[in-house]
């Protein structure tokens, strides 16, 4: 992986948010692993006990152990996740309150750079009728998605029954995390298999 000397051998998470080895994470210090985890899922609870998981064997193991947790949170932890996301189309919130993702939910979130004002105001109203509904925040896994698709999303969701909808944002939460630990942690090269 280019730039893993600067940090490979040191532990360390590199600065400018290249992905780290699964190696490097499994050496991390406990409170630096912990960081690096938030940003995969913002419940401190997955990410004290994914850091506590370690050392893993591999990709698949970090994978599993990261469902396996999620699927045994309690609905606090969850929420807590839930908010560590900015609001589907609020890009002044996505630069300001969560920087630390800010890369990561940009990209994630792409699909509303070229959104027209109407398809934003559909996507500010839902998100406020989708708060008011359930009391948390829109969670859908934005990647690869229209901003038009995210509206049609929000707005079906909004018909869906409480524990129902629940089941879903748990599971496009689910999806996120799965997508940022893949950008978290480097896929291994053939020259690591040496």
């Amino acid at each position: 992986m280019a730039g893993s000397a600067a940090f490979g051998s040191t532990g360390r998470l590199p600065r400018d948010g290249n992905a780290v080895t699964l190696d490097t994470l499994n050496t991390l210090g406990h409170e630096e692993a912990v960081a690096a985890l938030l940003r995969c899922c913002g419940s401190i609870t997955w990410a004290e006990q994914m850091a506590g998981s370690r050392p893993f064997s591999g990709f698949e193991a970090l994978l599993a152990r990261a469902d396996e947790l999620w699927g045994e949170l309690s609905r606090t932890d969850c929420l807590e996740a839930f908010a560590a996301h900015p609001k589907i189309g609020d890009v002044h919130q996505l630069k300001e309150k969560f920087a630390s993702t800010a890369d990561w939910s940009s990209g994630e979130q792409s699909g509303v750079n070229h959104a027209d004002e109407q398809v934003l105001e559909r996507l500010a109203l839902g998100n406020q009728r989708y708060e008011q509904t359930f009391g948390y925040r829109f969670i859908v896994c934005a990647t690869g998605k229209s901003a038009a698709e995210m509206v049609a999303l929000l707005e079906a969701r909004l018909g869906h029954a409480p524990g129902d909808e629940w089941a879903v944002a748990c599971d496009e939460q689910a999806k996120i995390m799965k997508l940022r630990l893949e950008k978290l942690v480097a896929p291994p090269t053939s020259s690591d298999a040496k």
